[in-house]
């Protein structure tokens, strides 16, 4: 290691830290995102349609 550099223990658990926190806070946000009334209406739009398309009734 060139002299004055710092160790590097502990950077594996470090970066699996920051990925986990960063994976929870997009979860949480999808989750949210996915459960809101406009997004179900969305969806729930989008579906209704496919039947149509499709000729089929719900």
């Amino acid at each position: 290691m060139p002299p004055g550099a710092g160790s590097d223990d502990g950077m594996t658990t470090a970066e699996y830290v920051v990925g986990c926190v960063a994976t929870v806070g997009f979860g949480t946000c999808l989750v949210k995102v996915l459960t809101s009334q406009r997004v179900y209406q969305l969806l729930d739009q989008i579906v209704r349609e496919g039947w149509l398309i499709m000729q089929v009734t719900p």
